[in-house]
Formats: C-alpha cells, structure tokens, sequence
C-alpha cells in the first residue's frame, strides 16, 4: 500500500508541474475545497456521455491503484460504482454514483486517491450542457470536506491538477480520439 500511495504522490507531483494556470480552486480553507474545470468541446451531450462512462478510456492510469487505465470501470445506475478492479478479486471503490442523468449530469460521491484514507467527502459533479453549434460545456466540480491529517488548503492545488487533468482527457478524448 505504501508503494501504492508514493506512486499515487508521485502523479501528482507530475501531474501538477505540467499543469497550466488556468486550473481553479474555487475556495478552500481548513474545512474543505473546491475546485472546478470547465470547457467547450465540439461533441454532443450524447457523444459526451458515452466516452464519460467508460473512465478505462480516459482517465489516466497514473492515478489508479494498478497502474492500468483496462481497470476501471463505471455502472451508471441509483449506486453504481467508478470502480477498479484488483489482483486476486479485489476492488476499489473511486466513488459512487448518486445521480445520473444520461447527457446532462453524473455525480459521485467519494474521496478519490489518497484522500480516501481520510475522513474526507467528496462530492464531483460533471455537468455537460449543449451549446448552439454542436459545441457542448462540460464541468468538472470537485467538492470536499470532513476532517483531514493532510491540510486541506495544502492539498487544494495537487487534487484541482488531478481533476483538471481528467478533465481535460476527457476532452481530448473527444477531440481526437485520444486522451493524451
């Protein structure tokens, strides 16, 4: 697990120096943070939805407990799970799914990576909106609170370039048919 976590930190730390400034942290303080990631993509929300549900496509293996993006998978249904299958049957839970509206929004609850080992909520709310010219929004929002060992406003800016990451492979999955 040790070797887990540096991996996951590791990412992270990557993941933070190639990050452009734009990412947002929206608040945060000693409670909890919130970050946000919005931008246009030339899809529909159908398209969109469709890429979203299959994380094994998009989200980067960096941040995964096996090293390997072909684990994950997502069941959007009332409790469905972002999940990660492990050696020997074992699993991990990401997040839950707690709302689903095929095309206009998915939430899940869960603290994702590291967090998870904290008395943490998160909260992330993908919003996907059209647009008037085949152009579609899509949000990532990022919510959590609770207690932490770890600073929360510390830990703001490593998440939110985690977050903005997905994000922003999502999006390019879209574009070009790959996320990176």
């Amino acid at each position: 697990m040790r070797d887990i976590m540096k991996g996951f930190w590791a990412g992270v730390a990557m993941t933070s120096a190639v990050m452009p400034a734009s990412a947002k942290v929206v608040q945060a303080d000693s409670t909890g943070f919130v970050v946000a990631e919005a931008r246009e993509v030339r899809a529909s929300p159908e398209v969109i939805w469709a890429a979203l549900i299959h994380p094994e496509r998009w989200w980067n293996k960096a941040h995964s407990w096996t090293g390997n993006a072909r684990n994950f998978s997502m069941t959007a249904k009332p409790g469905g799970c972002f999940c990660e299958a492990l050696s020997a049957g074992g699993f991990a839970e990401h997040a839950r799914i707690i709302f689903a509206q095929r095309g206009k929004l998915l939430r899940l609850s869960g603290a994702l990576g590291p967090l998870q080992g904290e008395a943490l909520s998160g909260t992330l709310t993908i919003k996907i909106v059209p647009g008037k010219d085949g152009s579609s929004t899509v949000t990532f929002e990022y919510v959590v609170g609770g207690y932490s060992r770890m600073s929360l406003t510390g830990l703001a800016p490593a998440v939110d370039a985690v977050i903005a990451e997905q994000h922003r492979r999502l999006l390019t999955l879209l574009e070009t048919g790959r996320p990176d």
